[in-house]
C-alpha cells in the first residue's frame, strides 16, 4: 500500500505538487499520467526517496510491502557487485553478495573444516536455497526469453549494451525481484512490439500492487485499474482504464465549465439586482447587502474549472539551403572486436529527404547514427558532407545535454544573441520559466528531450542525425514532434521505435537493417519501426 497525505513537491522556485493526497490500496494497479514535465517522474523518486538534491518535499508518506522500483534513466554501472547484467538482476534479491559471501564460506570450510566454518557455509547455502539462488539462472532465461533479450547479454558488461538491451536487462531486474509493489517508470521505452505485449500480460498476472508512468497508451489500458492524473499541481484519481479516464476527464471538464458559467451568470444577477436597490429605501439597502452577502457565498464556493491542456505545436527555424547532396555513406561497416554489428551500409541522401532507419534491437543503428554524427569513427567506409551542410545531433541517452547546466544556459547564444530569444524557444517547446532556471540535470525525461529539440533549433543545422527524439515524451508531444519534422525543409536521418512518430513524420527513404536495405519508403516499413 501507498499512501500519501498533504504533499508538496517543490523544485527550484517550481510547485510540481501542491498539498495533494491520494492512496494506491493493496493489490491496486495505478497508472500515474500527465503532459510532459508536470512532475511525474520527481513525484515517484520522493516516493522511493531517491529524489534530486533540488528537490524539496514536505507531507506525510508511507509505503508498506517490498518496493520493486524501474527508473526512467539506469544507474551506469549496475547496482551488483560486479558490471555485468547477471550480477545487477541478482543484486535485486541480495543474491550477488550471498553468492559472494557463499563462495568464500565454501573455500574457508575446504581449507579448515571447522564446525563454525561448517555451520557458517550451511547458514549462508539455506538463505540462498530460501531466496531462489539455485533456480535464478532459470528464472532470468524465462525473463530473458519473454522480453527478448539474447541470455548471453546477461553475462556481458552493462556499459557495454545498447539502451534496449540495458532497458530489457532493468526488466529482467525488477520481475525477478518479485516485489509486493512495483513501481515502473516509462517500462516499454526502448521494447520491440512482441516485448512489449509479453510485458504487459506479464504485468496483468502481478498480483501485488503496481504504481506506473507510461505513455503507452495500450499499456495503460490492458494493465491498470485506475489513474492518477497530475495537472497544474492536483491529483486527481479515476478510477478504470486510461480510456475510461480521458473519457470522465472530459466530461468533468465540461461539467465544470457549465457549472462555473451558471455561477457567472448568477453573480452578476445578483449584482445588477443589489446595484438597482442601492441608494434607495433602508429595507431596499438591507435587501441589497443581502443579494451581496449571496454573490459573495457564490463567489468562495467556486467550481474550479481545471485548465484544458493545449494542442502542442512545434516548429523549427527554416534552414539555410545545403547542397543537393548534403551526406552520402559508402561501404560503412562497424565492429566491436570480432562481432559486426553493421557491414556495408549505403546511403545517397537529397536535400529534403527524410530517412528512417529501421531495425531489430542490435541491428546497430545507434552505432551507425554515431559515426555520421562523427561521435564515433567507422572500422571501414567513408562519410562525406556536401556543401553548407551544418550537422545537428539528437543523442538517445541526451549526450549533448550539460546535465549540470541550467537549461538557459545550454542554448547556443551564437546564434539567439538574446536572452529573451532564448527564452522564448524553450518556451516554444514547452518548457516553463520555472523549469528554464532549473539545471537540465533535474528535468524529467521528456524535458529533456524537448531541450534536446530546442537545442536543435538554436543551432540552426540543415542536416539533423536523430536518435530516438521522441522517448519519454506524451502522445501529444510525440505526434507534434513528428509534423514539426515533416514539414521541415532540411534533410532529417532518424532512428525510432515509436510508429506515431514515424507516420506523422511521413518519410521519403528507409534504411532497413541488418539488411542494409536503402529506398525509397514503402508502407510496409512501418511494421519494423516498433522491433527494437
Amino acid at each position: 500500500m501507498i499512501t500519501a497525505s498533504q504533499l508538496t513537491i517543490e523544485i527550484g522556485h517550481r510547485a510540481l505538487v501542491r498539498d495533494a493526497s491520494f492512496m494506491v490500496a493493496t493489490g491496486e494497479k495505478v497508472g500515474l499520467v500527465g503532459r510532459n514535465g508536470t512532475g511525474k517522474s520527481t513525484l515517484i523518486s520522493v516516493l522511493v526517496d531517491e529524489p534530486d538534491e533540488e528537490v524539496r518535499h514536505i507531507g506525510e508518506l508511507k509505503i508498506i510491502g517490498t518496493v520493486g522500483y524501474l527508473p526512467q534513466v539506469p544507474s551506469p554501472q549496475g547496482l551488483g557487485l560486479d558490471p555485468s547484467g547477471f550480477s545487477h538482476v541478482l543484486s535485486a534479491r541480495g543474491l550477488d553478495s550471498l553468492d559472494d559471501q557463499l563462495n568464500k564460506a565454501r573455500r574457508a570450510m575446504s581449507e579448515d573444516p571447522t564446525s563454525e566454518a561448517i555451520e557458517r557455509f550451511s547458514s549462508l547455502e539455506e538463505e540462498y536455497r530460501e531466496l531462489g539462488g539455485y533456480e535464478a539462472e532459470s528464472v532470468m532465461a524465462r525473463l530473458a526469453d519473454g522480453l527478448g533479450l539474447r541470455q548471453d547479454l546477461l553475462f556481458e558488461d552493462i556499459t557495454s549494451l545498447s539502451g534496449g538491451q540495458r532497458r530489457r536487462v532493468d526488466l529482467v531486474r525488477l520481475l525477478f525481484q518479485a516485489p509486493e509493489i512495483m513501481i515502473l517508470d516509462e517500462p516499454t521505452n526502448h521494447l520491440d512490439v512482441s516485448a512489449k505485449r509479453w510485458l504487459m500480460d506479464e504485468l496483468a498476472t502481478f498480483n501485488g500492487t503496481m504504481l506506473v508512468i507510461s505513455h503507452d497508451l495500450e499499456l495503460l489500458d490492458r494493465s491498470i485499474d485506475k489513474v492518477i492524473n497530475l495537472s497544474d499541481g492536483r491529483l486527481t484519481e479515476y478510477k478504470g482504464n486510461y480510456s475510461t479516464f480521458t473519457t470522465r476527464l472530459a466530461e468533468d471538464q465540461a461539467l465544470r465549465a457549465k457549472a462555473s458559467a451558471q455561477e457567472d451568470k448568477e453573480i452578476k444577477r445578483l449584482s445588477e439586482l443589489a446595484d438597482s436597490m442601492r441608494g434607495q429605501t433602508a429595507k431596499r439597502a438591507k435587501t441589497a447587502k443581502s443579494l451581496d452577502r449571496r454573490a459573495d457565498r457564490i463567489k468562495g464556493n467556486r467550481t474550479e474549472v481545471h485548465k484544458v491542456e493545449k494542442k502542442v505545436r512545434l516548429k523549427l527555424p527554416t534552414p539555410l539551403r545545403s547542397g543537393d547532396i548534403p551526406i552520402e555513406v559508402n561501404g560503412v561497416s562497424v565492429s566491436y572486436g570480432s562481432n559486426t554489428v553493421l557491414n556495408r551500409v549505403q546511403i545517397h541522401a537529397g536535400r529534403g529527404d527524410r530517412i528512417a532507419v529501421v531495425g531489430k534491437n542490435g541491428a546497430g543503428k545507434s552505432s551507425l547514427l554515431r559515426c555520421l554524427a562523427g561521435v564515433q569513427d567507422p572500422t571501414k567506409g567513408t562519410i562525406g558532407f556536401g556543401p553548407n551542410v551544418t550537422l545537428g545531433y539528437f543523442a538517445q541517452e541526451h549526450e549533448q545535454i550539460d546535465l549540470d547546466a541550467r537549461s538557459l544556459d545550454n542554448i547556443d547564444d551564437s546564434v539567439l544573441t538574446q536572452e529573451a530569444e532564448r527564452r522564448a524557444l524553450l518556451g516554444s517547446f514547452g518548457l516553463t520559466g520555472a523549469a528554464m532556471e532549473q539545471d537540465a540535470g533535474s528535468l524529467s525525461g521528456g524535458e529533456r528531450a524537448k531541450l534536446g529539440l530546442a537545442m536543435l533549433s538554436a543551432g540552426q543545422a540543415n542536416l539533423l542525425i536523430l536518435d530516438e527524439p521522441t522517448n519519454n515524451l506524451d502522445p501529444a508531444s510525440v505526434e507534434a514532434v513528428g509534423v514539426m519534422f515533416s514539414r521541415w525543409e532540411g534533410t532529417i536521418i532518424v532512428v525510432s521505435h515509436e510508429p506515431a512518430f514515424v507516420e506523422a513524420l511521413d518519410p521519403t527513404h528507409c534504411l532497413r537493417l541488418p539488411e542494409e536495405r536503402f529506398d525509397f519508403w514503402r508502407d510496409e516499413d512501418i511494421d519494423v519501426v516498433a522491433m527494437r
